[in-house]
C-alpha cells in the first residue's frame, strides 16, 4: 500500500552530504531530489527505448532497473530501519527521471516515515516524517498495527522470500482490507513482472492470481 498523499510538512530531512537536517515544506510525494542523488542513473539506453512495442519497452526498462540495484528489497528494509525506528510497511524500487531509489515506508505508531536508500550504495538518500491533511493516517495506521500484531513475518522476510521468485522490486503489505498477507512483485531475467503473497505468519509463498489478472487488465488497452 504506497501512500500517495499529500504531503503537508516534510520535518527532519536528513542528507547524506554532511549530514545536516533541513525543514522543509513540500506538496505531493516528489522522490527527485533523492534520486539525482542516487549513485544509480539510468542512461536512455540502459531502457532500450528505441524499441516500437510497449510491452518490450516496459520489460527492457524492468530488466534495467534490476539489474541497476544493487542493493535488494531486504537490505534496503534494513538500512532504512537502522535511520529510523519503528515497523517497515513497504519498500518499492522506484525510478524518477532515470534516479533510481528504494522508498521504504515505515510506521511507529500513529506516525508515518519515509525513507530513500541508495539501491547502488545501500546508504540513506534522505529521511523525513509525514502528515497528510486528509486525516486518513491514523485509520491506516490502526488497520495496519492491527494486522501486523502477532505477525512473525517481516518486510524483510517477505522480501527474502519472494527472491526465490526473481528480483523483488517492491513489498507492501497487500491492501484488501485485511492485509492478511505480504504482496511481493518481482521481475524475471527478461524483465516479465509476477506478483505473490507472502503469509505473515508462516512465509509461505502463492502466486497473486487476481494480481496477475488486474495487470492483464490495465494493459489491455480497453476503457475503465
Amino acid at each position: 500500500m504506497k501512500r500517495n498523499i499529500v504531503i503537508a510538512t516534510v520535518a527532519a530531512l536528513t542528507l547524506v552530504g554532511g549530514g545536516t537536517a533541513t525543514a522543509l515544506a513540500v506538496t505531493g510525494d516528489d522522490e527527485s531530489g533523492a534520486a539525482n542523488r542516487s549513485s544509480v542513473q539510468l542512461k536512455d539506453h540502459d531502457r532500450d527505448d528505441d524499441r516500437k512495442d510497449d510491452d518490450r519497452d516496459d520489460a527492457a526498462e524492468n530488466t534495467a532497473e534490476a539489474k541497476a540495484a544493487k542493493v535488494t528489497a531486504a537490505d534496503a528494509v534494513k538500512a532504512a530501519l537502522a535511520d529510523t525506528k519503528g515497523t517497515a510497511v513497504s519498500a518499492e524500487l522506484d525510478d524518477e527521471d532515470g534516479g533510481l531509489v528504494w522508498d521504504v515506508d515505515i510506521l511507529n505508531g500513529k506516525t508515518w516515515h519515509s525513507v530513500e536508500v541508495d539501491p547502488g550504495t545501500g546508504k540513506v538518500l534522505g529521511s523525513w516524517t509525514e502528515k497528510d491533511d486528509d486525516g486518513d493516517d491514523a485509520a491506516d495506521a490502526a488497520r495496519l498495527n492491527s494486522a501486523l500484531k502477532g505477525a512473525s513475518v517481516t518486510a524483510a522476510d517477505a522480501a527474502r522470500a519472494g527472491a526465490d521468485k526473481g528480483t523483488v522490486t517492491s513489498v507492501d503489505l497487500d491492501d484488501d482490507g485485511r492485509a492478511t498477507a505480504w504482496s511481493v512483485e518481482t521481475t524475471d531475467s527478461k524483465g516479465a513482472e509476477s506478483e505473490y503473497n507472502v503469509d505473515l505468519k508462516t512465509d509461505k509463498v502463492t502466486a497473486d492470481h487476481q494480481g496477475d489478472h488486474d495487470d492483464r487488465d490495465d494493459n489491455d488497452g480497453s476503457d475503465d
